[in-house]
């Protein structure tokens, strides 16, 4: 099948090309995001790949539709990037990567947290330029402190059980109950209650309207003090000015971000030479208590791995006309 694959990257080529190693399909790979600008360069296409900051709205997928494209696969597993019923209405199937390695989120999440609250990434800097001084390099053991995962999924149970070997308190919430998280003893409590006791907050929950800007004045207003925030699952999740305002009250001791809610027209590419004019962003990396990384978490041999071959299988079950079973976004 004939597949456009936007945002494509050299790791992209080389693990898609290896997963379609008999040649099954004629993968087109382009550099550029979809967007209303880019989406003619899929033009006679049966189907489109796409990544979480590619543009795949209602009028991006009316112009696909009428190029021909029937299918659109995403190499995540979050599709809030995606207008679902737009695509349905325009006769349009969908497809996620339903699962691919919980452990390098939820690994690259306790690596924030540590990075954030012990300063390793200050000291390595100091130490480069020769300051051994351990001023201001002060964070607090993690042992006994209590923990708040909001989003108790695979993800946030391998997390939750990373903070517990720590000996930590675990607090969950989430509109489902995850019977492995109880089991490692973690207990659930109201969004409210999480934040008021927790000196760690981690969000694992998808971007969905109920969970947008989950973090925002009024709950960080109610956290405990000093706590730190860390977010490896989506930017939506963040109001960041708000996370500042925490910043600068010092409500927030640090903040850990793998995403962030402009990412867009930022993250994977190489801005190094230009003028970034996000002065979000800009007052955000300013902040010597602040980590941001760009969108990363998931990025391991494993994990990526297991994205390509998913793509690879989603491509050809939905030619063969297969149930795509829980890779399947409906509407």
């Amino acid at each position: 099948m004939k597949t456009a694959v936007f945002s494509a990257r050299r790791y992209d080529q080389t693990l898609l090309a290896r997963a379609n190693a008999d040649g099954r399909h004629q993968l087109l790979f382009l550099q550029d995001r979809l967007s209303a600008d880019t989406a003619a360069l899929a033009a006679g296409c049966d189907a489109v790949s796409v990544f979480v900051n590619d543009d795949v709205g209602a009028p991006v997928l009316a112009q696909l539709a009428a190029q021909g494209t029937r299918f659109v696969t995403t190499r995540s597993t979050g599709f809030n990037h995606i207008d679902a019923k737009a695509a349905q209405k325009l006769g349009i199937t969908v497809a996620r990567v339903a699962d691919y390695s919980p452990h390098s989120v939820a690994e690259f999440a306790v690596g924030l947290l540590l990075a954030v609250n012990r300063k390793i990434a200050r000291a390595s800097m100091r130490t480069r330029e020769g300051n051994f001084e351990l001023d201001g390099l002060m964070g607090f053991d993690l042992h006994g402190k209590t923990v708040g995962v909001i989003g108790t999924g695979k993800i946030g149970a391998i997390f939750a059980r990373i903070m517990a070997g720590f000996g930590c308190v675990i607090l969950g919430s989430d509109v489902h109950r995850n019977p492995e998280f109880e089991a490692l003893g973690g207990r659930y409590v109201e969004t409210t209650e999480l934040f008021a006791a927790s000196d760690v907050v981690s969000l694992h929950c998808p971007l969905v309207e109920a969970t947008r800007y989950i973090v925002n004045g009024k709950s960080l207003a109610a956290a405990k003090p000093g706590c730190i925030l860390v977010n490896t699952s989506r930017g939506g999740l963040v109001d960041t000015e708000a996370a500042i305002a925490a910043l600068k009250s010092g409500r927030l001791r640090g903040l850990a971000i793998d995403v962030y809610e402009q990412e867009a027209s930022l993250f994977f590419q190489d801005l190094s030479s230009t003028v970034i004019t996000d002065d979000v962003i800009q007052r955000l990396v300013s902040f010597p208590n602040v980590i941001v990384t760009g969108h990363q978490a998931f990025f391991t041999e494993e994990a990526i791995g297991q994205i390509m071959d998913t793509t690879i299988r989603n491509l050809s079950e939905f030619e063969a006309g297969a149930d795509l079973g829980e890779r399947l976004v409906s509407a």
